[in-house]
This record gives C-alpha cells, sequence and structure tokens, in this order.
C-alpha cells in the first residue's frame, strides 16, 4: 500500500506528464511538424540523393579535334540557399513571407550544384552554378523565419501562432495534400473473377527511384501461374520466366517457391507444361515475346534489358552503383539480382498457393498497415526527380548544339535555370502533380484559425470519387488514433476525404539497408547463397 504522501506524489507526476503530452501534441509546433519535418528531410537527404542517381550527363559529342573524345558532365553537392527577390536595379536582399503575400512572389531559394566538366582526358574544375529557384515552406530549416522567436516574426510581419507547413506561389499559399495510397514492395493476395472463373492473385507494387511497376502472379483455372509486368504485352509462363533468371534445375525452381507435398503437386503441373529445359532457352522465350521475328542476338539482349530493368526495380538496389559494364565482378552482381528476382517471385508464387489452400485469406487493402503515406518532401522529391531529369537533357542539348557550332563547352552557358524553376513551379500553381495526379496542391483554407488546421492536416486517397467504394469510405478499425472519425465532409468526398487525428506520429523509412541486414543476420536469419552468389 502508498503512503498519502507517496499517492499525492504520484498524482503530481501524472499531472506533469499530462501538462508536457499536451504541450507537445496540442500546441501550434506540432499541427504541422509532420509536413515540415518531411520537407527538411528532403532537404538534408532526398535533394541529395535524387542528384546521385543522375551523377552523370552524358553527351553525343564527339570527334572534337583530332582524338575522338567522349564528352561528360558529372554532378556533385548541391546546396539551398536562404530565399531572395531579385529586384529592378539587379539587387538582391532576403525575402520573408509576408513581403512575398504582399508583392505576389514566389517564395523560392536559389539551388546552387557543382558540376564538372569533362572532355576525354581534360577534366575541367568544378564549377558551382545556379540551376533553378526550389519553393521553400514557411517555417523549414531553409525559411528565412527558421529560429526566430514569436517577437521577432511579428516584426516581420508573420502570426507568432501561424503553424507554417505550407507554400507562397504567385503570392498565394497553396499547401500540399498528404497522399495516402497502396504500400509499394510488398506482396498482397486477392481473387479476381474471368470468364465466370475465379482466379488468385498475388501481387507487388515494385517501386525504385520514382519509378512504379505493378508485377502479377495468378493461379488460372488449369493450375498454371502466370506472370505479367510493365513493357511485357501478354502473360509470361512462370516456370520459363524463373528459368530465365537464371534457375536452370527443376528442384532450384521448387525449392524457390515451397517443398511443401500440396503445392508440390501444382509445381509439377507447371513443370510439365514448361518448354523450357536451360537458362538460354528461358531468356530466348522471354526475348520472343518481347521482340517477334528479330535476330536471335537482338532478342537475347532485349530480354536481358527488360528483366534487369522491368520486372520488381526495387530488387536493383542490390546493385552496386559503382560497378560498370565490363568491371570483374559485374556479371556476378547482374546474376545475384536476377537470382534474387527469381526468389521474389517464388515468395509470390506460394502465397498465390497458400491462398488456393485457405493458409491465408486476402489481404484487407483498407488494413493501415497496408497503406503508406506521402507527404510533401516525398511529393516535393517526386517532382524534383523529374525536374532535374528534364534540366538534364536541357543540358545535354545545350553542349550539342555548342559542339555543333564549334564553339566552346562551357557549364555556366549551357545550364538554363529557368528550365528547372518553370518545372517546379507550375505543379505547385496548378495542383497536377506528376503521376497524372489532381488536387495534390490546394488554396489554403483561411477562413479561420480550425479551418487552416484541418487544412494542413488533411489526407486523401487516390480512389475515384464517382465510384462507391463501400469498404474504403468505412471507418476502420485500424485508423484507431491515427485518423479522425469524425472529421470527413458529407457528399462524394466522404471517407475518402479525411483528417490526421490530433496526437498522431507519422514513421518514416530506413535508407541504411546493410545496417539493417546485419541486425537480422545477428538475429540468427540466414542468407541466401546459390553457388557463389550471396543474396
Amino acid at each position: 500500500m502508498w503512503s498519502r504522501d507517496q499517492r499525492s506524489e504520484s498524482g503530481r507526476i501524472n499531472l506533469l506528464d499530462r501538462s508536457i503530452l499536451s504541450r507537445a501534441y496540442f500546441s501550434g509546433e506540432h499541427v504541422a511538424r509532420h509536413q515540415l519535418d518531411s520537407f527538411n528531410h528532403f532537404l538534408e537527404y532526398n535533394l541529395q540523393k535524387v542528384v546521385d542517381e543522375q551523377r552523370i550527363i552524358e553527351t553525343d559529342i564527339e570527334n572534337r579535334g583530332k582524338n575522338s573524345e567522349a564528352v561528360w558532365v558529372e554532378l556533385g553537392t548541391i546546396r539551398i540557399l536562404k530565399p531572395t527577390v531579385r529586384e529592378a536595379d539587379g539587387s538582391q536582399s532576403m525575402l520573408y513571407p509576408a513581403e512575398a503575400r504582399l508583392r505576389n512572389l514566389t517564395y523560392a531559394a536559389p539551388i546552387e550544384l557543382d558540376m564538372t566538366l569533362v572532355q576525354g582526358e581534360m577534366r575541367g574544375e568544378p564549377f558551382t552554378t545556379t540551376i533553378g529557384q526550389l519553393p521553400i515552406m514557411v517555417g523549414s530549416v531553409a525559411c528565412n523565419l527558421a529560429g526566430l522567436s514569436d517577437t521577432d516574426r511579428v516584426n516581420y510581419g508573420e502570426d507568432g501562432l501561424d503553424p507554417g507547413g505550407y507554400f507562397i506561389v504567385n503570392g498565394s499559399e497553396r499547401v500540399l495534400m498528404t497522399l495516402e495510397d497502396l504500400a509499394s514492395n510488398k506482396i498482397m493476395t486477392e481473387f479476381t473473377e474471368r470468364y465466370n472463373e475465379r482466379i488468385y492473385v498475388a501481387k507487388v507494387f515494385s517501386q525504385f527511384r520514382g519509378y512504379r511497376a505493378l508485377v502479377v502472379v495468378e493461379k488460372n483455372k488449369k493450375n498454371l501461374l502466370e506472370i505479367s509486368f510493365p513493357s511485357v504485352a501478354g502473360h509470361l509462363r512462370f516456370v520459363d520466366l524463373m528459368r530465365a533468371l537464371g534457375l536452370g534445375s527443376d528442384r532450384e525452381i521448387v525449392e524457390a517457391v515451397s517443398t511443401d507435398e500440396e503445392i508440390l503437386t501444382y509445381m509439377m503441373q507447371n513443370l510439365e507444361e514448361s518448354d523450357c529445359s536451360t537458362i538460354e532457352d528461358g531468356v530466348m522465350y522471354v526475348g520472343k515475346k518481347l521482340a517477334p521475328n528479330q535476330t536471335r542476338e537482338y532478342q537475347r539482349r532485349r530480354a536481358e534489358f527488360v528483366l534487369d530493368s522491368y520486372l520488381l526495380p526495387h530488387l536493383n538496389y542490390l546493385m552496386p552503383e559503382s560497378l560498370k559494364e565490363g568491371d570483374p565482378g559485374y556479371e556476378d552482381a547482374v546474376i545475384g539480382v536476377r537470382l534474387a528476382k527469381a526468389h521474389f517471385l517464388g515468395r509470390m508464387a506460394e502465397a498465390c498457393f497458400d491462398l488456393v489452400l485457405g493458409r491465408r485469406k486476402i489481404d484487407d487493402k483498407d488494413h493501415y498497415s497496408n497503406k503508406r503515406l506521402k507527404l510533401a518532401g516525398d511529393l516535393m522529391e517526386d517532382l524534383f526527380r523529374i525536374s532535374l531529369n528534364r534540366l538534364t537533357r536541357d543540358i545535354k542539348y545545350q553542349l550539342e548544339r555548342a559542339s555543333m557550332r564549334h564553339r566552346d563547352l562551357s557549364i555556366s552557358t549551357a545550364v538554363r535555370a529557368d528550365v528547372l524553376t518553370e518545372r517546379l513551379l507550375h505543379p505547385l500553381a496548378t495542383g497536377n502533380w506528376v503521376g497524372g495526379r489532381t488536387g495534390v496542391s490546394q488554396l489554403m483554407d483561411r477562413t479561420d484559425r480550425m479551418s487552416v488546421l484541418s487544412h494542413l492536416r488533411r489526407v486523401i486517397s487516390p480512389l475515384s470519387r464517382s465510384q462507391p467504394h463501400f469498404e474504403a469510405r468505412d471507418l476502420h478499425p485500424t485508423q484507431w488514433g491515427r485518423i479522425c472519425p469524425s472529421e470527413t465532409p458529407e457528399g462524394p468526398n466522404c471517407g475518402l476525404v479525411k483528417n490526421f487525428a490530433q496526437m498522431v506520429e507519422i514513421s518514416k523509412g530506413y535508407d541504411n539497408t546493410e545496417e539493417v541486414k546485419s541486425i537480422f543476420y545477428n538475429l540468427g536469419v540466414e542468407p541466401l547463397s546459390i553457388g557463389r552468389i550471396r543474396l
């Protein structure tokens, strides 16, 4: 039993804890914290990650001077400066959100990128150039208001209690909606109907560097497995595709799926229907599907390119970026990635058979563990990736044009900053985002403070408003503590437009795959090894 003093002391501690908790979750700082944290992470890590993905701008320039020289541009470190405004007389000054609103300006900061021009054996000095303007979220680390007290913010024309978390484009305040979508790189099972026959399906949305591919494994009425994925018309036989990926023997294919006796019965039927007996036969089977009536060598190269690029692209992270074609170990790395894809397809086939045998149920798409949220930082990363790709194509064109006119090649004249800026600003101003989505950027609702807080914490679903989608509109039990049960509009948007609960916390992914692997291996997980290839 506790004494009276102990009980009173415990009560004081509980009151203190509750006071700290309420200040943490019900203060103005927490309202848009998820958007600010996401955008800050984009500025600190993902901007450089996108640049590193591009890394080199190759050109088709040849025969400059006496020797044939390859010309390319290497990309280096990217930096975001503070928002500034350039006046008519050419002077520059710091830009604050209040001034941007009053003068109908865009609250954006210059982007600087280090570039190095390489011409054959000649390597130029790294050159820092401004490649465009990046819209800055009010309240983020790049904002001029960052770190200022409430009093100082008032002096710059801001409300001290303004939560931030929005952009200012041409004087208008724009909010990026949080997008809700199915989790990528996760196997999900379902039923589908075709010609009054039930088809069992295992599918995965494979995503890598902004590219998203739907890979489907399905069992037809003859108990045969078929696979479909982008760039391949129709379906491919499961066993023949597994051979093309490097599993030459029947035993390896079966063990990649399952050694369960009931599943073995289905696998025997698939093996009997196969026309391929070697890895070479499997590659040519895929090549004939992709490029009929072409030469054998072209079919082989086309099949290998499609398998490496479009089939389960999220597993391409296993390929070391430093390796180039012809380097020692390159072939082993390619074989390793293909084997990893084969075993992932084996897992998908096993999930499909488990569904047939009643060992697992179909996956609930409305369960929140099967959902992922795209916040402002993720959306800006997708937009910046497309915009940078557009800029690199323009730089390549400018260098090639200068070469044809026999001018000296220069990065400063090849970079046109308005190409990137326009590509970044237009989606923010209109709401039409990359990938064909509309309504991603919305004009902030300033009716009152509550409408502002609601707008900053809104979540929208990609499902069509004109379809019933009864289950998607229902309140799912897993939304408890994550989604507000009452704040959703009436009418066609009911249940598809939602709002975060007050105490929601949003976790983010972890990029260091090697560290995650080492944790699993320390827990006793054994790596998958085939011959001298370790996956």
